[in-house]
C-alpha cells in the first residue's frame, strides 16, 4: 500500500474512531448537485492519483480515483478509443473516482448504456476503514450481487472508492448529426418511431430557445440527432431519415455544451431569479408533459426519457406529480441559487422499501454514517 493510499486508509479509520465525518472532494466539479448540505472535514482523494493500467487491445482501463477525467480521456484518445457514456464535467478537475461516485452519463446514455455499465470492479476503503476490492477486469468476473456497481451513483455515502475499472469502446468511424424543426410532440413521436428501426441513433436534443413559458405545446422548436456506427450506415441513415445535416467541426462542440450544460438554455437561466433547474427521468414513450403554466418548454435528450426543466421550487409538487403520473420521477439538479444549500426536499419521495434498502446498505458500509453526511442520493444514469 503507497503512501497516498496509506494517509486515506488513516484518516477514516481516525475519524471513525473519533466520530468526525468526512466530506470526500475530488475536484468539486458537482459540488452544486442537488441542492445538498455538504458537510464534514473534507478528504481531498486528488493526491491518489495515476493510470494503473491499459490495455488497448482488451479494452479495459484501472485508474486510481483521483486521475483527472480528461487525463484519462486523453489517453484514451490516443489508441482511438472512449468513454462512451460522455461523463459531463460541469467545469475542469473533474475526476475519475468522482465521475463514478455521481454516475451521471451525458447525451448518448440511452443508446450505450449508463457509466455503470461500464464498470467492471472497483477498490473502496468503507467506513471501518477497511481496503476492500469488488469485480475485477473482465465482464463476466460476479458471483452474486454487482457490489462495485452498487458504488455508481452513491455519491460517496457508501465508502471512499480508491481505484475504479472500467470497460472502453473503440470511437465510432462515422458520425454525423440532423437538424430538425419541428414540436416537441413531433419530436417525441420521430424518436419512438426511429427507435424501433435499425438506425445508428447515439444521442438526441430538442430544444426551443426562446420559449418564455407563453408558448403552447405547438410551439416549433429544433430536435438534433446525432448519428454514430458504420460509415455505410451512418450514410444511409441521413439519406432515409432527411433533415438538414450538420457541419462536423461545428456540432462538435455544440453536444458537448450540452454534455456540460452550457448551452444557452442552461446558462440563460441566470436571468430567471428563483429557478432551480429540475431533471424529470421519465420513459421515453411518455408524450409531452402538462408543466405547470408559465413554466417553459423542458430540453428534452436521451430519445424523450430525459426531460430538463427549469421552474421555481413552487411548482416542487406539480412537476414531482407530472412525473410520476408519467412513470417517472422529479428531482432538483442545480438549486434556484445555483449552487448548494437553498433547496430544501430536492430528491423525489422514495418508496419504504426502497428508502429501508438504502438504510441497510448505509449501515452495512458505513455503519457510523462518516461518509458525505447530508447528501442525499438522488436518480443518476
Amino acid at each position: 500500500m503507497d503512501s497516498a493510499l496509506s494517509q486515506i486508509v488513516e484518516r477514516v479509520r481516525a475519524s471513525a474512531s473519533n466520530q468526525r465525518p468526512l466530506r470526500l472532494r475530488g475536484g468539486g466539479t458537482k459540488d452544486f448537485h442537488g441542492g445538498a448540505v455538504l458537510q464534514g472535514e473534507v478528504l481531498d482523494l486528488r493526491p491518489l492519483a495515476g493510470i494503473v493500467s491499459y490495455e488497448p487491445s482488451e479494452l479495459v482501463v484501472t485508474a486510481r480515483a483521483g486521475t483527472p477525467l480528461a487525463e484519462l480521456e486523453a489517453l484514451l484518445a490516443q489508441h482511438g478509443q472512449c468513454l462512451p457514456f460522455e461523463p459531463p464535467r460541469f467545469g475542469d478537475g473533474g475526476t475519475v473516482g468522482g465521475m463514478v461516485a455521481a454516475g451521471l452519463s451525458g447525451p448518448a446514455r440511452a443508446s450505450v448504456g449508463a457509466v455503470r455499465d461500464y464498470v467492471l470492479g472497483l477498490e473502496l476503503v468503507n467506513g471501518r476503514a477497511e481496503l476492500l476490492r469488488f469485480g475485477g477486469q473482465v465482464m463476466k468476473n460476479v458471483a452474486g450481487y454487482d457490489v462495485s456497481r452498487l458504488m455508481v451513483g452513491a455519491w460517496g455515502t457508501l465508502g471512499v472508492i480508491t481505484e475504479v475499472s472500467l470497460k472502453v469502446l473503440p470511437v465510432p468511424p462515422a458520425e454525423a448529426t440532423l437538424r430538425f424543426a419541428c414540436t416537441q410532440a413531433d419530436a417525441l413521436a420521430r424518436l419512438q418511431a426511429w427507435g424501433g428501426q435499425p438506425l445508428p441513433l447515439n444521442a438526441s436534443c430538442w430544444v426551443d430557445p426562446v420559449d418564455d413559458g407563453t408558448g403552447g405545446p405547438g410551439r416549433e422548436g429544433t430536435l438534433y440527432l446525432r448519428l454514430r456506427g458504420a460509415t455505410a450506415a451512418v450514410e444511409a441513415a441521413c439519406r432515409s431519415l432527411g433533415g438538414e445535416r450538420m457541419p462536423q467541426d461545428a456540432t462538435a462542440a455544440d453536444w458537448n455544451a450540452c454534455r456540460d450544460q452550457t448551452l444557452p438554455w442552461f446558462t440563460d437561466r441566470s436571468a430567471r431569479p428563483g429557478h432551480a433547474l429540475w431533471r424529470l427521468s421519465v420513459p421515453a414513450t411518455a408524450p409531452v408533459l402538462a408543466l405547470p403554466a408559465g413554466v417553459a418548454a423542458p430540453l428534452i435528450e436521451w430519445h424523450g426519457a430525459l426531460r430538463w426543466v427549469q421552474a421555481p421550487l413552487a411548482h416542487g409538487a406539480a412537476l414531482r406529480q407530472v412525473a410520476r403520473q408519467a412513470g417517472g420521477n422529479a428531482t432538483i439538479f442545480i438549486a434556484e441559487d445555483g449552487h448548494s444549500t437553498s433547496a430544501s426536499g430536492p430528491f423525489d419521495a422514495q418508496s419504504p422499501a426502497i428508502a429501508q434498502i438504502h438504510a441497510r446498505l448505509r449501515q452495512a458500509f458505513d455503519p457510523a454514517g462518516l461518509f458525505n453526511p447530508g447528501h442525499l442520493v438522488g436518480a443518476a444514469g
